[in-house]
């Protein structure tokens, strides 16, 4: 009981701490999802048998090379699709390199703050929940567009770069690389304290124990997706030693040394990378230096400045957006080339029926669900211990359920 009592009083001020975070972005994410301009992206329906329960929402350019690009982008948390696109500047990047966009996005009835759930079992694994129906949304965008199964990407921020360690975790063979931004090691976290302890403490595990989630979480052996990794040096929703984590995951899957091949200042902020043995940078971390919690951003005319200012979207002097896509190879001429008449534009299409919708599930952060497969309730299970019961009336009592 007294471990109890000790478990009850951390959730209570952890949960502090996330509700001045939330309540920082509320007063100014109102009128940044204003339509300060229109939405260039366009709902997708009957992607699949959708068991997460989220949004696919999707951008194409009017003229595109063929076998164009994917680049999956996934929201932080309060966040929208749109929002974050209008804010990231991916759309601006699609249009001038010529890929298409794709957006998940987390609906209130699974999170109320719109977090992707990347610390629930249900959610986080193979062909399980938000993880399956984001792979559903990439075969279909993959298929309705020709894309190049090659060069399938995937980016995002805070609860967003979460569930992008997961994606690439847990479906290593579809992506040629990912960037995760204010995010977390794939299962850092799989409930609800564990989650808070990871954002605001951090957990520190050997490189090699770290890699070894990443290589259960799938029966991939390899090639693995190439990894970019961006913090802030004063991020306190997400303790920045996550990134240096992320590092020690990534590097151990890849089998490289801890130290970088390369140390060098990028916009001015230090960037280290890691070669492979042909050379190859495969991996990179950014530090923005003093940048708080969210994407790090370029305001301005030039060509390497993207996107607009907001809750989580900080202009720092660099963009992200463009470094990233540069990293993947997407900026190279060669992308321009022999571009195809206008793409047809991506429209709400029906190809089979769309899944009912999933009831409501617990506020997020949530107690850990019960395993589920498509068509199941996402409502997490309750205890039959006594245990579990006192358990969900303290989440109750400190905000963190319904």
């Amino acid at each position: 009981m007294q471990r109890l009592g000790q478990m009850i009083r951390q959730l209570a001020h952890y949960r502090r701490q996330w509700e001045t975070v939330m309540k920082a972005s509320s007063a100014t994410s109102a009128a940044f999802e204003a339509p300060l301009a229109p939405s260039k992206l366009t709902e997708v329906s009957g992607f699949g048998s959708n068991p997460g329960n989220l949004r696919m929402l999707t951008y194409v350019p009017e003229r595109l090379p063929p076998s164009p690009a994917l680049v999956v982008v996934l929201h932080g948390c309060t966040q929208t699709a749109s929002g974050y696109d209008h804010g990231s500047g991916w759309s601006a990047l699609a249009d001038r390199y010529g890929f298409v966009l794709l957006y998940a996005e987390q609906q209130e009835a699974n999170n109320p703050k719109r977090c992707f759930n990347w610390f629930q079992l249900g959610d986080i694994e193979r062909n399980r929940g938000e993880a399956h129906s984001i792979r559903q949304m990439i075969e279909h965008a993959v298929q309705r567009y020709d894309v190049d199964r090659s060069r399938v990407f995937v980016t995002g921020l805070s609860a967003g770069g979460a569930m992008t360690s997961t994606m690439l975790a847990t479906y290593p063979e579809v992506f040629a690389g990912g960037a995760i931004i204010a995010g977390l090691p794939y299962r850092c976290a799989t409930s609800v304290p564990e989650a808070f302890e990871c954002m605001f403490q951090g957990q520190t595990r050997l490189a090699e124990d770290w890699g070894d989630l990443v290589r259960r979480a799938s029966s991939h052996k390899g090639p693995w997706p190439k990894v970019s990794v961006w913090h802030g040096s004063a991020d306190a929703t997400v303790k920045p030693m996550n990134a240096g984590e992320l590092i020690k995951q990534w590097t151990n899957v890849h089998g490289l040394p801890a130290n970088p091949s390369r140390s060098d200042i990028v916009d001015g902020y230090p960037r280290r990378a890691w070669s492979d043995a042909a050379g190859d940078e495969i991996i990179e971390e950014y530090v923005i230096t003093g940048m708080a919690h969210g994407t790090p951003l370029a305001i301005g005319n030039d060509e390497n400045s993207y996107g607009a200012a907001g809750p989580f979207l900080l202009d720092v002097g660099i963009s992200s957006s463009y470094r990233i896509a540069r990293f993947w190879g997407l900026t190279e001429p060669s992308e321009r080339k022999d571009w195809s008449e206008p793409a047809p534009k991506s429209i709400p299409q029906v190809l089979e029926p769309a899944a009912p919708p999933s009831p409501p599930a617990a506020e997020v952060p949530k107690a850990e669900s019960t395993a589920h497969k498509p068509q199941q309730s996402r409502q997490a299970a309750s205890s039959p211990l006594d245990i579990g019961s006192v358990i969900t009336k303290a989440l109750k009592a400190a905000g963190l359920m319904k």
